[in-house]
């Protein structure tokens, strides 16, 4: 399959984003991923997810949501990773330049969000719900979304560790807010990294399909 990887500079407010894009030839469609407290774009778990859907022919935009200053900030306070709001913000511009841009061509738009990245893809899925088809969260805080939880239209499922137990309760809890655009699936044996060997193959199999079928 043929592919097309650059590194480019996203403009998203007064902020200028790395981000690393792989396309392939014909995309049918395009994730883009939004990591985790204190992670980056070269997270070696939303990489090895990233080359799985690709696999599938979907396109994917692995991006830094903070600027190298902001994260020097945060290296030392831990204040922005938790800040949904920003991070959603972030999110919703690239979603718009996605738009624009359109460095995939005229195709639907997937967020998958790990961690504190969750919340801040249910957030932005509101604000763009017209851009964007369908959310993934692995190991996610889909709690701290708060009250966009009950706005979100978008399909989601809900990735979860079998072992980890107090992000599950969160899930349920935040399943319950969503409705029935969500779907909560346990991934046996996997804790909150998916370390264990096959656990994280499962989550990209997982979201492979959910974005193949929501995408289409």
């Amino acid at each position: 399959m043929d592919e097309q990887r650059s590194t480019v500079t996203i403009p998203v407010g007064d902020a200028q984003l790395p981000a690393d894009l792989m396309l392939p030839a014909q995309p049918g469609g395009v994730v883009l991923f939004a990591h985790g407290s204190g992670s980056s774009r070269h997270s070696p778990r939303n990489v090895a997810v990233a080359r799985s859907l690709n696999g599938r022919g979907l396109g994917t935009v692995l991006v830094d949501l903070l600027s190298p200053v902001e994260d020097e900030i945060d290296a030392r306070t831990a204040e922005l990773r938790f800040d949904i709001g920003l991070l959603a913000s972030r999110l919703a511009g690239i979603v718009d330049w996605l738009a624009v841009q359109r460095p995939a061509g005229d195709v639907p738009i997937g967020l998958f969000g790990a961690s504190t990245g969750a919340a801040a893809a249910l957030v932005a899925a509101v604000s763009r719900a017209d851009r964007v088809g369908a959310v993934v969260s692995r190991g996610g805080r889909p709690d701290l979304a708060g009250e966009a939880l009950a706005q979100v239209r978008t399909p989601t499922l809900l990735l979860v560790g079998g072992l980890d137990e107090e992000v599950i309760t969160l899930n349920k809890r935040a399943l319950a807010e969503l409705g029935e655009v969500g779907e909560l699936r346990v991934i046996p044996g996997a804790t909150h990294l998916f370390e264990e060997p096959g656990t994280l193959e499962q989550v990209a199999d997982e979201a492979g399909s959910w974005f193949t079928t929501h995408l289409a």
